[in-house]
């Protein structure tokens, strides 16, 4: 789907749209915001000046920009954990998580999230650089999570997702993300949908695992299970 608006401000909530992005779903950078919406990074630096203005999203510094209403105090206290935590946790996390809900997404996945899935596993492969990559394997993962159906967990998904883009993770994550990592992951991704279009839960569920650990070996220089 492609945005046609030229008031920037129209084009970034159409973007929540075609990303569906939830309350509380971290945006893109501004350099990836104006490449795909072909406008300057002033540009959309005001346009999410008016935005965060009317409410519909909000910034942490150091962190990112976040979709919807600033979280209440509860909320933050999650925000304020993430920021103490570390790679090794977070990757711990989701080793225990995710291949959990790729299960259940086999089993409660509908047809327009397994569309949509495809969407991200393509733009992911087409990623030119390793911020853009991030950007879509992390609306794919959110999209699995998401279909899993379970709101608590989902939850709790958002939680350590959101983490993935603070600093110390980007470089940790750009020095170890060579480009036949990137085509490795790539494929994990596909043959996780492709267990979750066969309403395979096991194979999703392991699938899953694998992948995370494959991305825990090469972030810590681990072995996993499966090489490139």
């Amino acid at each position: 789907m492609e945005i046609d608006s030229r008031d920037p401000v129209q084009q970034i909530k159409d973007l929540f749209e075609i990303d569906r992005l939830q309350p509380q779903d971290r945006l893109p950078p501004e350099r990836i915001l104006a490449e795909r919406l072909n406008l300057s990074r002033s540009a959309v630096r005001k346009a999410l000046a008016v935005l965060e203005e009317e409410g519909r999203i909000w910034r942490h510094v150091g962190r990112g920009t976040f979709v919807g209403p600033r979280p209440n105090d509860e909320q933050m206290v999650l925000t304020t954990v993430t920021a103490e935590t570390n790679p090794a946790e977070i990757m711990e996390a989701r080793l225990v998580l995710e291949p959990k809900l790729a299960a259940l997404a086999a089993l409660k996945a509908t047809i327009k999230d397994l569309d949509q899935m495809d969407i991200y596993l393509r733009r992911s492969v087409e990623a030119a650089a390793i911020p853009e990559f991030e950007h879509w394997d992390s609306l794919l993962h959110s999209a699995v999570a998401k279909a899993s159906g379970n709101s608590m967990l989902y939850s709790l998904f958002q939680v350590v997702n959101n983490t993935r883009q603070d600093a110390l993770w980007g470089r940790l994550k750009e020095a170890s993300l060579t480009p036949e990592r990137r085509k490795h992951y790539c494929r994990q991704h596909e043959e996780i949908v492709t267990a979750l279009k066969n309403r395979d839960a096991t194979r999703a569920e392991e699938v899953m695992q694998i992948h995370i650990e494959t991305v825990l070996g090469h972030l810590l220089s681990l072995p996993s299970k499966k090489s490139d």
